[in-house]
């Protein structure tokens, strides 16, 4: 039985290919897995900014050149955003202070080479696709869509010592593929994520689309206790909280739709409870 509706809210112009969303302080924060911008966008106003994370930032970067920002999460007045990992290009964090707009770059590659060891996966498997930072913890998503990778949740410590880990985790099938996470998010002591299948065997190149389901995990096991079938043929790869009630939580989501358009298409969850 369904207990959410998906509608669409609203489309951004001037936005191709977006890959996480985060919603805070009335703003609505956007990256692109094609671009090396940030994208601020004032609901109210219907105002888009750009904020460049690197020297001459360029939209639209080509496949093999990408920087591939997939993750989207905030620490406390941090946002911090990932490279997916899947070649040597897309090894970078960015750091933006919300209060002073400092921006910090970190190089990653060494932390990705643990996580594939941690997790044995071979270069071409690793592909994080969504990011939680809570109490004193990262979590990081794997996207399993490339050939014998498998879906999981890296879970690293602030202090690296105490051990890295890998949990894989059994997603459910559409048409026989089974979903890969497309991102993630904590809401109290549950996760919300969202996973897709893609006929594809490759971390690099897109496939046929299937469509999306929107997960719930229990926090702290990792249990998966609810799956609802958001769509049979769109990519949604970006969630975010954007309102939440007593009965009710109302998300935002982005899809992708793997064209190189400049509009990014915005949609509202509600979920009950």
């Amino acid at each position: 039985m369904e207990n959410f509706k998906l509608t669409n809210l609203f489309t951004i112009k001037g936005i191709a290919a977006p890959s996480g969303l985060l919603y805070t302080q009335n703003v609505l924060f956007i990256i692109s897995d094609s671009s090396n911008f940030l994208y601020q966008y004032d609901i109210s106003k219907k105002l888009l900014l750009k904020f460049p994370l690197v020297k001459e930032a360029r939209e639209n970067i080509e496949k093999a050149e990408k920087p591939d920002l997939e993750s989207i999460t905030q620490h406390g007045n941090q946002l911090i955003m990932l490279g997916s990992g899947s070649t040597q290009k897309r090894n970078t964090m960015f750091t933006l202070d919300l209060g002073t707009d400092a921006l910090q770059t970190q190089d990653l590659s060494a932390l990705y080479g643990k996580l594939k060891t941690v997790g044995s996966f071979t270069d071409d498997q690793l592909n994080i696709e969504g990011a939680i930072y809570a109490h004193q913890t990262m979590l990081l998503f794997q996207r399993g869509n490339s050939k014998n990778s498998r879906n999981g949740i890296f879970i690293i410590p602030n202090n690296q010592e105490d051990g890295i880990r890998f949990v894989p985790i059994s997603l459910p099938t559409l048409d026989d593929i089974e979903t890969t996470f497309t991102d993630a998010i904590l809401v109290n002591d549950k996760i919300y994520f969202l996973a897709c299948a893609e006929n594809t065997t490759s971390t690099y190149e897109d496939g046929e689309v299937l469509g999306t389901i929107l997960g719930v995990m229990h926090a702290p096991t990792f249990e998966i206790i609810d799956v609802q079938l958001l769509s049979e043929h769109q990519k949604f790869e970006g969630i975010t909280i954007y309102n939440e009630t007593e009965n009710e939580l109302e998300f935002l989501l982005c899809e992708d739709n793997d064209t190189e358009n400049l509009e990014a298409e915005i949609y509202k969850l509600n979920f009950q409870k």
